[in-house]
Formats: C-alpha cells, structure tokens, sequence
C-alpha cells in the first residue's frame, strides 16, 4: 500500500532508486530482469545491486524469482516509490496522507503541499491485464506490453486531458505527473451515486452534468467512462472526475462514446429519479450535445 511505501521513503538512499530505475528500465524489455544485467541498467557494482536487491526487496518495492536465470521485477509499490521520490525532488508534494479512494483501476490519496491536493496512483493492468489490454485503446497494437506501460498510459492520458479541459470544464486542476501517478487538486463533494437529490434538483443536476460533457466535446474530449461513479456533487456545482479513457473527437468512436456516455448518465437519473426524468431521446440529446445546441433534457422528452 501507498502508505507503507511513504513511511519507507526517508530510508531509501539514492543507490536504492538507481536499482528501482534500473529495473523501470529493463522491465520496457522483459517481465523478468536478469539480475546479471542490472549493474548495466542501475550503474551500479555487482556488490552494490546485491546490498540494494536485499533492501529493496525487505520493503517490498521488488520481487525476485529463480526461473532460467535469477529475474527481478518491480512491485507496484516500487513503482510508487519512483514516483514519489520524483514528486519530492520537484517539491510537488511534501507527504502523503489518508486514502481518499481505493478501487480496482487506481488509488487516490490527500497528500500536502501549498494547497489540498490529490495524488491518483493508476493501477490498470496489474491485477487483470489481459482483459484490460483488450478494452484500453493505447495498448492494443503493443507487442509487449507491461503493467508499467498500460498503467502509464492512463496516466498520461488523463493528465493530457486535464490540461486540456481545465478550466473552461468543471475538472480538477492537473499539478503533476510521472510515470503512472497524477497530482490534481482535491475536490470535496459527494459523488452522484451516493447523493440524494432533492425534486427540484434532479433536472438542474442532470442539466449540469451534460453541460460540462458538452463544453468537454467543444473543447475536444470525449470522457467515454461516464457514470453516477465520476461525478461530484458540491455546494459549487458539478465535477467530472476520471478521464483515463477519455479520446479525442476527431476519434472515429468519438460520437459513440459521447452517445454512450450521455445515455449512461440518463439512464442513472432515470432509474434513480423515474417521477423526474422520464423517457428522453438520447440519440437526439447526444447530438445536440455535440452540437453545442444543448439546453436542458427536457427539450428532449419523448
């Protein structure tokens, strides 16, 4: 866990991250690193790889198995490691605090700096690669492909969309990134599906939500993952979280993901809210959405 690596952190030395690089970098080519040839790859003596190989592995941040040859690879929470000492060097964060969300894709802690930020660890592909290979766009024309990467790329693309969409979308500010960790800021609210609106909230809330999904798709991005689960509800309004799936609308599934998105979001107020959302043409609603014609859903009622 996160925390266990953030309390080991001030006993790491420098050396202890050259070995962690260099197992990031022979990872890009193997599962398993050869310990013979991380001297090479951490520019550090034999004697030197092995002092670390114990430390690191004590803390968990590596795992060694003995197949043809004795192979090391990186935990993810050595992974972690890499990324916070990176963070810290940048002074990006001074210390990581309680978890904030743990699900199956990614892990968000409060962490302190000049302001209440968030640190968002993606996981995608560590503990069901396969099936994740299969949905996750940036991965599919790789060969080889590690956790390392696929979770990276989440990264990434979140953090691209971010720094796109930020803040003319209601989206948390983007600070930082590295490797497969993202730095935003932190939002308070409560997340849609576990808010109770009140009737005369209903509409205005949905009408809130398509509208950010609407300026996203202006402003070039469609979320493509969109649910009661990523959305924050505030004194302030709305705020759409979550943008690891997110593609470009020039995609050539970008208008079915918008559509798909909008009749998830739809259809959540309409099971929750049936007296208040009732049947809605989402085909057209999905339209006028990319179309910057969107006022409210009730223009669309069937």
């Amino acid at each position: 866990m996160v925390e266990n690596v953030a309390s080991e952190m001030a006993e790491l030395e420098a050396e202890d991250f050259y070995l962690l690089s260099g197992l990031e970098q022979g990872m890009r080519f193997s599962k398993w690193v050869d310990g013979a040839k991380l001297p090479d790859f951490a520019d550090l003596t034999p004697e030197e790889v092995e002092y670390r190989l114990d430390r690191c592995e004590r803390r968990g941040l590596l795992e060694r198995k003995t197949i043809q040859y004795e192979g090391y690879r990186l935990t993810f929470e050595g992974y972690d490691a890499l990324a916070l000492h990176t963070f810290a060097e940048r002074e990006t964060i001074e210390g990581v605090g309680a978890p904030l969300g743990v699900g199956k894709e990614s892990d968000v802690y409060e962490v302190r700096s000049y302001k209440p930020l968030a640190l968002k660890f993606h996981r995608e592909g560590y503990t069901d690669f396969r099936e994740v290979n299969r949905e996750r766009e940036y991965t599919s024309d790789k060969e080889h492909v590690s956790w390392m990467y696929t979770a990276r790329k989440a990264a990434e693309r979140e953090y691209e969309a971010l720094e796109t969409l930020y803040p003319d979308v209601s989206v948390p500010q983007p600070i930082d990134h590295n490797r497969h960790a993202v730095v935003m800021e932190r939002i308070d609210g409560v997340e849609l599906g576990r808010a109770k609106l009140e009737d005369a909230q209903v509409v205005p809330i949905l009408d809130l939500v398509l509208d950010e999904v609407a300026t996203a798709y202006d402003a070039g991005f469609v979320h493509a993952d969109m649910s009661e689960y990523n959305v924050f509800i505030n004194s302030e309004g709305v705020t759409v979280f979550d943008w690891p799936q997110a593609v470009p609308t020039d995609h050539e599934n970008s208008d079915e993901l918008l559509a798909r998105d909008v009749t998830n979001i739809v259809g959540y107020f309409q099971r929750k809210y049936p007296h208040h959302v009732e049947s809605v043409d989402t085909d057209a609603l999905a339209a006028a959405v990319a179309a910057d014609e969107f006022d409210s859903v009730d223009e669309f009622a069937e």
